[in-house]
């Protein structure tokens, strides 16, 4: 019997991403493959304004509330208020895809630490050396994944991911889909956040073959 999949659509880029990664990390310890799917929020670099940045501010506090992930200094007092910030999602999302390319599973580890680098650390992911040195961290060689990023069908892969979201209803970030067998069920997430195990058993409520 075939097993059932989780895709996962995503941005690296994306607080409520972020504010997911613990329910992705608990799908992923209890070995339900995962698929990635980047969207592309930011779909060029963008200076965000002030007002924006305070909402951000704003809903970066209900996301720790909620979840209890971490927001650092250096993001909240740094990154987050210098109006030279460049937040773009095409570097983050080929990172992760490169990453991908060269060991089975690690663009999941990419994505995690792209956001342990942007939302703890308050460094600028989209600048390659930075993307370089986060991949270096989490044991890929620095040469090999700088020829897997200067190939990475990012903008093809952008492309199909907002088509498939167009196609499954899904309107934001993040999306999760379970595949199981030729259905694609859509998985409510919401209710979830700061509730990781919660999130598992419904999906494997789904599909009792995942335990």
């Amino acid at each position: 019997m075939a097993t059932s999949i989780l895709h996962y659509v995503h941005d690296p880029l994306c607080g409520w991403c972020y504010a997911a990664s613990p329910m992705v990390e608990a799908v992923a310890n209890a070995g339900i493959p995962i698929v990635l799917h980047g969207g592309g929020l930011w779909e060029t670099p963008t200076h965000v304004a002030p007002d924006k940045r305070a909402y951000m501010r704003r809903s970066d506090a209900r996301i720790a509330e909620l979840t209890g992930v971490t927001f650092g200094a250096a993001y909240l007092d740094g990154l987050l208020v210098d109006r030279d910030t460049v937040f773009w999602s095409r570097p983050t999302t080929a990172a992760v895809l490169a990453a991908g390319a060269i060991e089975q599973g690690a663009d999941l580890r990419m994505l995690r630490a792209i956001q342990h680098a942007h939302y703890v650390e308050g460094r600028r992911v989209v600048e390659i050396p930075v993307l370089t040195a986060v991949a270096v961290s989490i044991g890929l060689a620095a040469d090999e994944f700088s020829g897997a990023l200067e190939t990475s069908a990012v903008d093809n892969h952008i492309a199909a991911t907002r088509r498939w979201m167009q196609q499954a209803g899904l309107r934001g970030f993040p999306g999760f889909l379970l595949e199981r067998g030729v259905d694609l069920v859509r998985i409510e997430h919401e209710p979830f956040y700061g509730r990781p195990a919660d999130f598992v058993n419904a999906i494997v409520a789904l599909d009792p073959a995942l335990t």
